[in-house]
């Protein structure tokens, strides 16, 4: 499916309930592609992130039971700045559960649950729930610009899918 497909932005919402962050996006992909995606780390540094970032994998388990760390490298004025993410595998099957840890705020770790829903016909719709810690801690991951980073990521990934490079 190259070349006619329709590319959406991610919808992301704030559950006015509970202080969850709710992802949803449309794919030219298999789940298992996507699985891959978000388990590969070679894939997973060559899409996620703001454009404007390059990506280090530190350490990647991606296993149940495994953990994960990358870095995220921005050229600045004043040289590099870097980013670091750590968290856990909790479940890799046909979904996936992890935590989220920004390094720069330790105490504020994220429960994330992400699935894919086969929609028919090579198309996949990814649901991801990252539940914070807290409301103050969801509204300031929406008001840090999040949006640019899952879009330009997913933007990345259509394009690794386009080319062919998640088998």
């Amino acid at each position: 499916m190259t070349g006619t497909t329709t590319r959406t932005e991610a919808t992301i919402e704030a559950d006015p309930t509970v202080p969850a962050i709710r992802i949803t996006r449309d794919f030219a992909a298999t789940p298992a592609q996507l699985l891959r995606a978000h388990t590969d780390p070679e894939l997973y540094a060559a899409w996620v992130g703001p454009r404007d970032v390059r990506t280090r994998i530190d350490h990647w388990d991606a296993r149940s039971g495994g953990s994960w760390r990358f870095t995220n490298i921005r050229d600045g004025a004043d040289g590099e700045e870097e980013y670091s993410f750590r968290g856990c595998f909790h479940e890799v099957s046909d979904r996936l559960v992890q935590t989220f840890t920004w390094e720069g705020m330790p105490e504020a770790v994220s429960l994330e649950t992400m699935t894919f829903e086969d929609l028919g016909d090579g198309r996949t719709r990814l649901h991801a729930t990252s539940l914070c810690d807290s409301f103050e801690g969801r509204d300031g991951w929406l008001a840090s610009g999040m949006e640019v980073g899952v879009n330009d990521g997913y933007a990345e990934l259509d394009a690794l899918l386009d080319a062919g490079r998640v088998g």
